[in-house]
């Protein structure tokens, strides 16, 4: 199931479980929000065009942390006028976790929010890094060494001279 929905003035293809990265939203980390103006839903094969929404579908997401996208350097220049313009730009998102699109008349089933936890998403980055349990193993000192081995004996073996 998958839906065509309006999030923060842009157009998204959803799907429960996707993370989705939209214009910030007023919204805190961890809390839950729906979007109610989906243009498409797919429901197994069965689609739903709304005219221009669909009536009682929604998506249902969890905003997982708010950050900044890629600088974007911004140049201008006009040739032989000594016009130089240089300029940087770094966007604020917000990552949401979409937990689910639903019809008309359905809910969010409580199994599928327990399923899997925000925590699990999350990536790790500088307010949440990844610990990483250190396992220490005891490893035997090797046996010393004999003073020398022996070497197998060698035969004696007799020349004769014919």
């Amino acid at each position: 199931m998958y839906a065509i929905v309006e999030i923060a003035g842009q157009q998204f293809k959803v799907e429960r479980g996707n993370k989705v990265y939209v214009h910030r939203l007023d919204a805190n980390e961890g809390a839950k929000v729906e979007f109610d103006k989906v243009f498409l839903l797919d429901n197994g094969g069965k689609i739903s065009v709304g005219a221009p929404t669909v009536d009682g579908a929604k998506v249902v997401a969890t905003v997982i942390e708010h950050l900044k996208g890629d600088k974007v350097i911004v140049f201008k220049k006009l040739r032989r006028k000594g016009y130089q313009k240089w300029n940087n730009h770094r966007q604020h998102l917000t990552q949401l976790l979409i937990q689910g699109v639903l019809g008309k008349g359905d809910t969010l089933k409580d199994e599928l929010k327990a399923e899997k936890s925000v925590r699990e998403f999350l990536a790790p980055s500088h307010r949440n890094p990844v610990v990483r349990e250190e396992v220490v193993v005891e490893e035997k000192a090797p046996a010393k060494k004999a003073a020398a081995k022996k070497a197998p004996a060698k035969k004696a073996v007799k020349k004769t001279e014919e």
